[in-house]
């Protein structure tokens, strides 16, 4: 997978800008990524990840689903074909060491990894992460998304 060594600012306020973001990464990333969606409550991280889902569905020909946020059960899976999707979200979690049960990192080589409040997350090894930064400007009229990674992604152009 490629992945961005310059950030991309991109205004999400429309949510049909979210949704062709989301398209344009079901088409993009592969079975060992990892995305972590950052951003204050309500700023459009669990949208862009229901979109995102299913796209995905979408494009294994499977029926969409309903894509609730984890919140509760702290991770939601969803598999296609030979893929699984993990959604997790950190939000409840308050240390590090609650972490442990989840097996966040472990077998990801036929998964994707969707990881919303990933900031209690310190320890990790790999360079597959996708950051995805959504944040609003100083009024809360305008929703934005900031993509980056420590390599480069080949399909960011497209988000412009």
């Amino acid at each position: 997978m490629h992945t961005a060594t310059k950030s991309s600012r991109i205004n999400i306020s429309e949510e049909g800008k979210t949704k062709s973001i989301a398209e344009i990464f079901s088409k993009n990333i592969k079975a060992g990524n990892i995305l972590f969606f950052k951003g204050e409550l309500g700023v459009g991280k669990t949208t862009f990840i229901k979109y995102l889902i299913n796209f995905l569905q979408k494009n294994n020909n499977q029926s969409l689903t309903e894509i609730p946020s984890p919140t509760f059960n702290l991770v939601n899976e969803y598999k296609l074909e030979n893929l699984v999707i993990k959604h997790y979200d950190l939000y409840r979690i308050n240390n590090e060491k609650e972490l442990i049960n989840l097996s966040i990192f472990e077998e990801s080589i036929d998964q994707i990894i969707l990881i919303e409040w990933p900031e209690i997350i310190k320890n990790y090894k790999t360079n597959n992460v996708i950051d995805l930064i959504f944040e609003y400007d100083e009024e809360y009229k305008r929703r934005f998304l900031t993509i980056s990674s420590s390599n480069k992604i080949s399909f960011i152009d497209e988000f412009k």
